[in-house]
Formats: C-alpha cells, sequence, structure tokens
C-alpha cells in the first residue's frame, strides 16, 4: 500500500481548550499550541496529537457556527478534510504523480516544515491532503 493511515482530521471547535484537556485525560494526547491561523486573525489552529502520526487539526473560527451544529447521524455533513499519510517519500512521489494525471491535483507540493504537503480533491469534491515528514 502506498498510505500508512490517516495523518490527521481537520475539524472545526468551539472550545478547543475543552476539546483538547478532554483528549489529554482520557487518550493521553499531546495538545500542541494553539497558533494563528489564516489571513483575518480570526482563525486558530491546534494540534492535537493522537497517535504515532495521527493528529487532529482543530480550528476556532470567529463568527463560525459548525461546531455548535449537532444533528442527528447521516445529516452532519461531510468532514472539512482529511490528511492521509504517505508509507514512504516514494509512496508520496508515486501519489503526487497519480493525483496529477488523474486531474485531482496540480501536483503543488508544500513544505510545512515538518511535513510535506499535496492537496487534492476526490471525485465526490471532498478535499484531501497526503503528507510525509521530512525528517
Amino acid at each position: 500500500m502506498l498510505l500508512d493511515g490517516i495523518n490527521h482530521v481537520a475539524l472545526i471547535s468551539g472550545d478547543v481548550d475543552k476539546l483538547g484537556s478532554f483528549y489529554r485525560e482520557v487518550f493521553e494526547a499531546e495538545v500542541g499550541p494553539t497558533t494563528p491561523h489564516g489571513d483575518d486573525g480570526g482563525e486558530t489552529m491546534t494540534v492535537i496529537r493522537i497517535g504515532p502520526h495521527t493528529e487532529l487539526n482543530v480550528f476556532t473560527i470567529e463568527g463560525n457556527d459548525q461546531a455548535d451544529r449537532q444533528t442527528p447521524m447521516w445529516g452532519r455533513g461531510r468532514l472539512d478534510h482529511l490528511g492521509l499519510q504517505a508509507a514512504s517519500r516514494d509512496a508520496f512521489e508515486t501519489i503526487r504523480g497519480r493525483l496529477v494525471e488523474h486531474g485531482a491535483s496540480d501536483g503543488a507540493v508544500n513544505d510545512f516544515g515538518g511535513v510535506l504537503s499535496m492537496f487534492f480533491r476526490d471525485p465526490d469534491g471532498l478535499e484531501g491532503e497526503v503528507l510525509i515528514p521530512t525528517g
């Protein structure tokens, strides 16, 4: 397989401190610092590390009430995006070529310091991201 699991799931929270405490206390997760995200100053991101290479990327966004929408199962909408963990650097490059070939990505690679990342859209329009650690 070219993938080695889920790298991260991106979600919106109304109270990242409460969420972080829950995952730390129940699952012994590592809760990273909350940092500014986006260009308008009303958005933050907090990484909650829940496994060796699996995170929750938790966003707070001023004026966004999506975290308050708690509807019955199958009525909750889709996730913002999935981050998939490539099994190796070679696998990352193979996936990159295939995504471009399928018209799902322009092949641009982002260097986020600790990881390389590329975004794609699946046939349903869901955004995905493939990541590989740089170290």
